[in-house]
């Protein structure tokens, strides 16, 4: 499988990086998970993951906190509220967001060579 790094995964799907933890980019990706209920997220997730996701709520961050998720791609353009973002920065998970569909940026990491992560 292909390993990327979180300023391509941003490239690839159109995404702005909101907040990016310190030495970040020496982080390997290796997965995508895509889901707006969190207990599909929950299912055995495979490490190294980066969460897909339209559900904006600081359960997301947790729910990634849990499941040791430190990227999590935020589809739509939604507006991403502050105590989200300060939580994110917290716990050293990164935040992206993108104008695209779920189904455009899973298609876009798909054909790039990322796997599933469930």
């Amino acid at each position: 499988g292909v390993v990327m790094r979180v300023g391509k995964i941003a490239e690839i799907t159109s995404s702005a990086i909101i907040f990016e933890p310190e030495n970040f980019d020496d982080f390997d990706f290796f997965y995508v998970v895509a889901a707006d209920l969190m207990s599909e997220i929950m299912l055995e997730t495979k490490d190294c993951s980066i969460m897909i996701t339209g559900l904006i709520n600081t359960q997301v961050i947790r729910t990634a906190e849990m499941m040791d998720i430190f990227a999590i791609i935020f589809v739509r353009g939604k507006e991403l509220r502050s105590e989200m973002i300060d939580l994110a920065q917290d716990r050293g998970i990164a935040v992206l967001k993108t104008p695209l569909s779920m189904f455009e940026v899973c298609g876009r990491l798909y054909e790039s060579g990322l796997k599933s992560g469930h």
